[in-house]
């Protein structure tokens, strides 16, 4: 039980606090319980001894030959004495009388007045004034030698008894008391916010991420902590339920041409007689091709989702799209458009790779004609590859970025793609801090690529 509790507090940021606070409101108190005793203390003494002065004065100024004086307007300053130079009480008041010299401390001609404490072994102490009498008084008074008058009084109870220093103690230990509950209490109160984002986040589980922490009001850290841990179960979320479409899309995918691959192997095994063999490889290494392409892409798309770090480089957009351009054979011809030097800091194989998707796929689509053009346009660079074939519609332009995602006339022109070629072109073009879009064309489909421009500066360095 000890164990857990101690393993409990060493744990416990509430407990951990309260403890630092409250050790360090004890060490504050007591050095300022010591500091206000001491000041007590000089005060009683310094009053006291006010006092005692101004008593010694007074019964010096009384004085006369023969005469005691036998009162004083202090009731506390009762022991008064009269002293000669040899220590012995010449005169002395009705309190003192009988008292041999209250101290030995003697006055200097110049130091008229000493103020003293003495201590005396049967009990208690005095605090005193020792005052050198004027040699006029002690002329007067029929002396030819140094008098000295002591007035004293008791040690006031307050220096005595230890009611001042117990009092501050016990004054410290209720205050320090309050300050660490008060610190628990506020703790609680702070912490339980983290307890409940804790409670909940031990409930979500990866079957289900959509329950969300609750977010305190305003907007201190816990209200901060809370919203961030939010927006990141809801990206975490929408990447799950990314996966699991990836997965349900590319096990569809995937399984179709498997099926034919083994339904083609199963007819050639069964029926050996029936079936031409080399036709049945040759069908069979066209499946294999697209399961191999299909691959490639799916590895692709993963390294670029996964922010993989690619080699990157001064990129003329021009002469890329004229290389790209002087490759292709036959088909559909390409227009191309450039409108002065168009430097991007980019990967070359990977921009190679959605210039060849986007030409492919408006070729694969124009009636007669592809134009690609690259210009400088608010301070990024604009590629445009636009057909003139049947277009696509508003509401498939952003669906068709989608992996394995082909509409009905792509099926039908190309039934053996991946459906992967433009979900891969726009993750490369996010992957340059880029855009890539579907947008509106007098005919045809018309595909943007935005890509940040090169300063000048590190232009004319490369």
């Amino acid at each position: 039980m000890v164990a857990g509790w101690g393993s409990l507090f060493l744990h416990s940021v509430r407990a951990r606090t309260t403890f630092a606070i409250g050790a360090m409101a004890l060490v504050f108190l007591i050095v300022i319980g010591v500091a206000f005793d001491f000041l007590i203390i000089d005060r009683v003494k310094a009053q006291a001894f006010h006092e005692t002065q101004r008593v010694s004065t007074e019964w010096i100024a009384a004085l006369e030959p023969g005469k005691v004086p036998e009162s004083t307007s202090s009731d506390s300053v009762d022991l008064l004495q009269l002293v000669d130079s040899h220590g012995q009480v010449v005169a002395a008041s009705k309190a003192a009388a009988g008292l041999p010299a209250l101290s030995t401390v003697r006055p200097s001609v110049h130091d008229q007045s000493k103020d003293g404490t003495e201590c005396f072994p049967q009990g208690g102490c005095v605090l005193f004034t020792a005052s050198r009498v004027p040699p006029q008084t002690s002329s007067l008074l029929g002396y030819g030698e140094p008098l000295f008058v002591y007035a004293g009084m008791r040690e006031p109870a307050i220096l005595t008894s230890p009611a001042l220093p117990v009092g501050t103690a016990a004054g410290v230990l209720v205050i320090a008391f309050l300050v660490a509950w008060t610190n628990w209490r506020f703790s609680t109160r702070v912490m339980c916010r983290a307890h409940a984002i804790r409670e909940r986040m031990s409930e979500i589980t990866v079957s289900d991420l959509s329950l969300r922490v609750p977010q305190p009001p305003g907007y201190d850290e816990f209200a901060r902590l809370a919203f961030t841990v939010n927006q990141t179960l809801a990206r975490l979320e929408d990447s799950v339920e990314l996966q699991r479409r990836f997965a349900s899309t590319t096990s569809h995918e995937l399984r179709n041409p498997l099926a034919g691959l083994h339904a083609q192997l199963e007819e050639a095994v069964l029926y050996p007689d029936d079936v031409d063999p080399r036709e049945t490889v040759r069908k069979a290494f066209s499946v294999t091709e697209r399961l191999v392409a299909i691959v490639d892409d799916l590895l692709v798309l993963s390294r670029l989702r996964a922010g993989v770090p690619a080699a990157l480089e001064p990129i003329d957009l021009g002469a890329l799209i004229a290389q790209e351009t002087a490759t292709l054979a036959g088909g559909v011809p390409v227009h191309v458009h450039v409108d002065g030097e168009v430097v991007v800091w980019g990967n070359r194989i990977q921009l190679i790779r959605v210039l060849s998707n986007l030409l492919a796929n408006a070729r694969r689509h124009a009636g007669a004609v592809v134009e690609i053009s690259a210009e400088r346009v608010d301070g990024r660079a604009v590629v445009t590859v636009a057909d003139d074939g049947l277009g696509i519609a508003p509401q498939d332009r952003e669906r068709i970025f989608e992996r394995f995602v082909r509409l009905d006339a792509a099926r039908h022109r190309e039934p053996g793609g991946s459906g992967l070629g433009l979900a891969i072109s726009r993750d490369i073009a996010q992957a340059h801090d880029g855009t890539l879009l579907a947008e509106d064309a007098p005919r045809g489909a018309r595909f943007v690529l935005r890509l940040p421009l090169m300063d000048a500066a590190d232009v004319a360095v490369t």
